[in-house]
């Protein structure tokens, strides 16, 4: 009997209509497009504007999109995971309220932070479930409302991030297709560097904490791109390694947006042709959580059966990593 692996059969994804461009940037904070496009590839990047709606809203969209072409009961599915840093609120789970909404009253869910890093943690939790034999069925969700933590008087950040949605449908294989291999890592040090200072435990909300700004993301850029340069690309030619692949063997780098030279050195890493590396960057921006799910959505009619796919991630505390997949399905 051949092993059970633990295989993508199905993606969706969602993107807010309002688009947030370069040039309007220019009207915002002192920045223009050409400095933006050619330190990070981004042109443009997706914002939701409507009053009321959170990073749930993103989330039951993208699995409404996923369920609509797989033709899929919502009541099979056995679990939800949503991956995000932005959710709807506090201690209630945003996966509880999005597994509600979807009818998927059968599955138990739940939230999983780990920054940009966030939806290749989640990958590897579906698959270990779909691998143990306890579920059939994982809806994992990448989502961020990145918006509503950001500074838009600071451009450090505000050029950088997007909001958006990703999912995709974990089901056993027994065709050896699917999850192969990881190499994912943890490092406290960056959490000084990217980071929200004020809203948790250590500095809870207070009027002194808004007025002072402490509750959007800051970032130290030089910082964090050194670290994300190396360790992506260090793990991505680790996982090759690891299973004796060669640049002919992978079809595929499926790697986080959040900067095009970040993508490109991990690329030139694996020595990669940029015909084999999926970007969306410069429409979505860095959308967290929802990178990887939405750049399987983007290119999920290039994608064939048995195509090789490594995907690496780099996010703040530090997270990072990189996974092996073979891809089930032809569209």
């Amino acid at each position: 009997m051949s092993k059970k692996t633990a295989a993508i059969t199905a993606v969706g994804g969602y993107v807010p209509d309002f688009v947030l461009s370069n040039q309007v940037l220019e009207t915002m904070v002192e920045t223009n497009d050409e400095w933006i496009t050619t330190r990070t590839g981004i042109k443009e990047r997706r914002i939701l504007k409507e009053e009321g709606k959170g990073t749930s809203y993103l989330a039951i969209k993208a699995a409404e999109d996923l369920i609509a072409k797989k033709g899929l009961n919502p009541e099979e599915i056995d679990m939800v995971i949503v991956a995000t840093t932005t959710p709807d609120m506090p201690v209630a789970a945003t996966a509880a309220f999005v597994a509600s909404q979807l009818g998927a009253v059968n599955a138990f869910s739940y939230d999983l932070q780990a920054a940009c890093s966030g939806f290749l943690f989640g990958m590897s939790t579906a698959a270990s479930y779909i691998e143990s034999g306890r579920y059939k069925k994982v809806l994992l969700i990448g989502a961020d409302k990145m918006s509503s933590i950001i500074d838009y008087t600071d451009r450090t950040t505000c050029i950088i991030f997007g909001d958006g949605a990703g999912a995709v449908l974990f089901e056993p294989n027994e065709e050896g297709l699917g999850f192969q291999d990881e190499y994912l890592r943890t490092d406290g040090i960056g959490r000084e560097f990217l980071k929200i200072d004020a809203g948790g435990s250590i500095m809870p909300a207070s009027e002194e904490t808004v007025k002072n700004r402490k509750h959007f993301v800051y970032q130290d850029g030089k910082t964090v791109f050194k670290f994300a340069v190396s360790n992506m690309a260090d793990v991505a030619e680790r996982v090759m390694n690891q299973n004796d692949l060669t640049k002919d063997d992978v079809q595929w780098l499926v790697p986080h947006q959040a900067n095009k030279r970040i993508i490109d050195a991990t690329a030139n890493r694996m020595g990669l042709d940029e015909s084999k590396v999926m970007m969306n960057i410069q429409r979505y921006g860095n959308t967290t959580s929802a990178t990887l799910p939405l750049l399987l959505n983007d290119y999920e009619k290039q994608l064939k059966k048995g195509d090789n796919l490594v995907f690496a991630a780099f996010g703040g505390g530090f997270t990072w990593g990189a996974m092996y997949l073979k891809w089930a399905y032809n569209s």
